[in-house]
């Protein structure tokens, strides 16, 4: 019992110390329990879906019955806004960092961004990604941004299964996948989705000797909307009925994922992470409690940054709790890196949100900024910053969109009561305190 105390004692002395938790308590001779050594992480992102496509969430028009399990034996967030399009998203996430600081042009990562997956490989992780790149500038984009960006491996990603990295092809039937520094053709007959899944799988099952770090930024359920392996109909053409079976098929591999873990009896050391990296497409209605909601990719309103975001790893996360905290995609990079016990660098823009995660009240942003600008060749930036129930842009526009999702009605600022005119402000202070212009088009240091 003296030395269960003094262990104790000893790990609290080390953590406020900021020392190696593992490597101290090994030399004082105190056994490490599962929850002392450094978690296994998987990071999932779909993509194209917005947050009123889960059953979680309330919907009863797709079934997601995995999703809603982890959300139950998790925690479920509310309040989860991506980036408006994926390319904004993908690079937010991975850096941690605003677009207005290094964002350059859409499908492009730059060579200069330390990546989730240099970080997690830094920290002694085996690394993996899986799914969709289209971050290095593919065969199909214009010159100027043709492989102008960044390669998987070069990103911190030892082992990678990926579509749209060099070459486009095709990303379901017969899809075009680059796995391991090469390009391979698979056959009509398979699923896309399904081989960046199996190799997802393998790479879990294998991992035996040091924790691992895999992101899997889904193929899943961007247009074309088309049937899956499980659709009823492999010749159907309505898109909306194909769209609601590919919702079901994330759940389906997201379902295969969690149970691989929990089958290698990984599972109380391993959090796991859902997400999207923005919302439904606009051909896309869904109804949520008696709610006609129209897909909103590529918008700034709800409808195209609200995604769902649920979290479990038994044991550590509380299970069936519900969070209404406020959390940017540049959060992730933050909070894994406290889960996996890691120092959290200065510069990022993201906000951690690893103590919620463990059920304590930590410290939530009040707002988050938003600067969207996905081709900048084209067009200009959109910028705003908004909390749980207000949003200011660049231009003056002032919505209550908790009330006003859609944005239909601008609140007049210089006739606003005394509550709503401190949110203004404290809107209008982080506006001043971010950049109003973005860097240069594909700014990046050369070889």
């Amino acid at each position: 019992m003296r030395r269960e105390n003094n262990g104790r004692g000893l790990f609290l002395l080390l953590a406020v110390l900021g020392i190696n938790f593992e490597a101290s308590l090994n030399a004082a001779g105190i056994p490490i329990t599962k929850h002392q050594q450094s978690p296994n992480i998987i990071l999932i992102m779909a993509d194209d879906v917005g947050y009123e496509c889960f059953g979680c969430y309330g919907s009863q028009q797709y079934k997601t019955p995995n999703i809603d399990r982890m959300a139950r034996q998790g925690m479920r967030f509310e309040h989860c806004y991506s980036q408006p399009l994926c390319t904004p998203t993908r690079v937010k996430l991975m850096t941690g960092i605003s677009n207005a600081r290094n964002y350059s042009a859409f499908s492009v990562l730059n060579r200069d961004q330390k990546t989730i997956g240099h970080y997690f490989k830094d920290a002694g992780y085996s690394t993996a990604i899986v799914g969709k790149w289209q971050l290095f500038g593919a065969e199909h984009y214009p010159d100027k941004f043709r492989e102008k960006g960044t390669m998987p491996l070069d990103a911190g990603f030892e082992n990678a299964c990926l579509w749209q990295v060099d070459l486009q092809g095709q990303r379901y039937r017969g899809p075009l996948m680059w796995i391991d520094d090469e390009n391979k053709q698979f056959e009509k007959g398979t699923f896309g989705p399904d081989v960046a899944t199996d190799y997802l799988i393998d790479f879990i099952t294998s991992q035996k000797e040091k924790p691992f770090f895999a992101y899997y930024p889904m193929i899943l359920p961007h247009s074309p909307f088309v049937p899956t392996p499980n659709s009823k109909k492999q010749t159907n053409k309505n898109q909306q009925q194909n769209f609601e079976d590919m919702v079901a098929y994330v759940d389906h591999l997201v379902g295969r994922i969690v149970d691989a873990v929990e089958d290698a009896g990984l599972g109380k050391n391993t959090l796991i992470i859902f997400t999207g990296d923005n919302g439904t497409h606009q051909r896309i209605k869904s109804t949520l409690n008696g709610r006609v909601i129209q897909g909103g990719k590529g918008l700034t309103t709800d409808a195209g940054m609200r995604v769902p975001m649920v979290a479990m790893w038994p044991e550590t996360i509380p299970k069936g709790k519900v969070s209404t905290d406020l959390i940017d995609c540049s959060d992730f990079l933050p909070t894994l890196l406290e889960a996996a016990r890691q120092k959290v660098p200065q510069h990022l823009d993201g906000r951690t949100f690893w103590p919620q995660l463990q059920g304590l009240p930590g410290t939530p942003r009040e707002s988050f900024f938003c600067f969207y600008c996905p081709r900048p060749e084209k067009t200009p930036p959109v910028r705003f910053a908004r909390d749980k129930t207000h949003k200011l842009y660049g231009d003056g526009r002032f919505y209550h969109v908790a009330m006003d999702p859609l944005e239909e009605t601008r609140l007049p600022t210089d006739s606003l009561n005394d509550e709503t005119r401190v949110i203004y402000e404290k809107l209008l202070k982080v506006l001043n305190s971010m950049p109003a212009e973005g860097q240069s088009l594909l700014k990046f240091p050369t070889p």
